[in-house]
């Protein structure tokens, strides 16, 4: 006899086996303007800048340079200069050890990369400083390479070009670090009275002891849009005078309004802008060969 249909035991139905979509990693960034996610290839077609709120991403110095200079083509220079531990210091972490791993993180010897090279067909000597290695923070290898670019420069007698994204001095160097502040401002005292010309670009962030001095000192100052640029910090600012800053203070913007800087272009303008520049000074009596002679006393 037929068992009942309500007393046969079914076999379990096996598991069927889903398949999980993973999304491949570097796709897709979040903004850190307007908080939303965009496709990562529109982003660098818009040379790393978000195509909805215009908001300016952090890039290499390698990444600059390659964006700046004649088919990205240039001489980097002075590769062979390290830092070294002269007060042995050591925080949660040994500095020589960070030194070390920032090495192999970027590939660079410190916070700043020199190059010489074109920019619309005329020689310039550029210093970009690399955010990537220790908040691109001043210690004495960055000073002693940003002055070699200005004394090569000056030698040479081609505009120099100073890209800064800098959190500041080294702390791990003490003293040795705010030295570097009067070391490359008198080196461009000295480019200036050759008559050789400076142009300085500020980008997110340019701050502390690199603001307080070659960063602000160009013939010409350029800030991208919404940089910080400033030698305090916002929130110390307000915890040190108990006030409220004003909207927008410390930006590029700001900065342009109270006469602290000449232009605030975005990123994909830079070079245009650059040329025109470098176009003006070259062919005019800027970059002459010698200064010009002092005037005779009258007889």
């Amino acid at each position: 006899m037929a068992m009942a249909w309500f007393k046969k035991i079914k076999k379990p139905k096996q598991a069927v086996e889903r398949k999980q979509l993973r999304m491949p990693e570097g796709l897709w960034v979040k903004c850190d303007g307007c908080k939303e996610i965009i496709y990562k290839k529109e982003v660098l077609r818009n040379a790393n800048v978000c195509p909805k709120c215009n908001y300016h991403f952090r890039i290499s110095a390698h990444e600059r340079l390659e964006g700046l200079f004649d088919e990205g083509r240039y001489q980097e220079l002075d590769t062979d200069i390290y830092s070294v531990d002269p007060l042995k210091f050591t925080d949660t972490r040994p500095y020589k050890e960070r030194l070390r791993d920032y090495r192999e993180r970027t590939g660079m010897t410190d916070a700043v990369l020199n190059a010489r090279g074109t920019v619309g067909g005329y020689q310039v000597m550029v210093a970009a400083m690399e955010y990537g290695f220790m908040g691109g923070s001043m210690g004495s290898v960055v000073g002693e390479k940003v002055t070699r670019a200005i004394e090569r420069a000056m030698e040479e007698r081609i505009p120099l070009i100073v890209i800064s994204c800098s959190g500041g001095a080294r702390m791990q160097e003490g003293a040795l670090s705010l030295m570097q502040m009067a070391k490359i401002s008198a080196a461009l005292a000295r480019l200036d009275d050759a008559r050789v010309p400076y142009i300085s670009i500020l980008t997110d962030p340019t701050t502390g002891g690199v603001t307080a001095s070659y960063a602000m000192l160009g013939d010409i100052n350029i800030a991208e849009p919404k940089a910080l640029i400033g030698f305090a910090g916002p929130r110390v600012i307000e915890q040190t005078i108990k006030e409220t800053l004003p909207e927008g203070f410390q930006r590029s913007e700001f900065l342009l309004e109270h006469g602290m800087v000449d232009f605030v272009l975005e990123r994909s303008k830079m070079r245009e802008v650059l040329i025109q520049c470098l176009r003006f000074m070259v062919n005019s009596e800027i970059l002459s060969p010698q200064p010009p002679p002092a005037p005779s006393p009258a007889s």
